[in-house]
């Protein structure tokens, strides 16, 4: 975590890296009102916070590990309150939240284990009927991507993940591993699209809305 850690600092000091991946506040809308509790989980610098709160949501939270990304959206967007979270739980109590959005957070958490923790949280924390809104990136086909999943499959287990030069790991993702993690849950909205990443390539991403069972079964 400290290589990560290190990466994500210096991109929040910087501006030479923006965040793509987009947030349809039709879609998101549809589910939630002004009034929801929203948690933004993997805030970055609250680009996707600002954009909802420009819309009208107040009860915004956001959360993420990085301490130089929280101080920079604390700075740019004061309106949200924010957590930092250094492990996989989520400190809040059951049923916090009516919403919870992940925008290319995944991409960011290549193990497996972690991703699967992350997702029993996030319906912990869940009120019963509330919505994940995900948007995360796919496992691409185009020579470059192919050349760096095979080259790291090795060393990690696993196609898909990643090194990048500047010392951080990332993964893409198929869809059969997306939807394991999403079983718990119901899945309401699904749209696969074309994204830029933050280093300026075009790419495969699915967007998912799934939802907490609106009678909490595991309650």
């Amino acid at each position: 975590m400290d290589a990560q850690d290190r990466y994500w600092d210096s991109v929040a000091c910087g501006n030479r890296k923006r965040f793509n991946h987009p947030l349809l506040r039709e879609e998101f809308g549809r589910h939630v009102r002004p009034s929801s509790r929203i948690l933004d989980y993997g805030c970055g610098y609250g680009r996707s916070l600002r954009e909802l709160h420009q819309q009208g949501f107040a009860n915004l939270f956001g959360m993420d590990y990085s301490s130089g990304m929280l101080a920079r959206a604390s700075k740019e967007n004061p309106f949200a309150r924010y957590v930092r979270n250094a492990g996989w739980d989520i400190p809040f109590s059951d049923g916090s939240f009516d919403a919870i959005f992940l925008l290319a957070v995944l991409t960011c958490i290549p193990d497996s284990g972690h991703q699967a923790r992350l997702f029993g949280e996030l319906y912990r924390v869940l009120k019963a009927g509330g919505i994940t809104y995900l948007s995360d990136l796919l496992i691409n086909n185009d020579k470059r991507n192919r050349e760096r999943y095979e080259r790291f499959e090795g060393k990690y287990g696993c196609y898909g993940v990643f090194e990048l030069e500047e010392g951080v790991t990332l993964r893409h993702h198929t869809e059969e591993h997306l939807a394991r993690l999403a079983a718990p849950f119901t899945t309401i909205g699904r749209q696969e699209f074309r994204v830029e990443t933050m280093n300026g390539h075009e790419a495969r991403a699915i967007r998912m809305v799934i939802q907490k069972q609106p009678r909490d079964l595991h309650a």
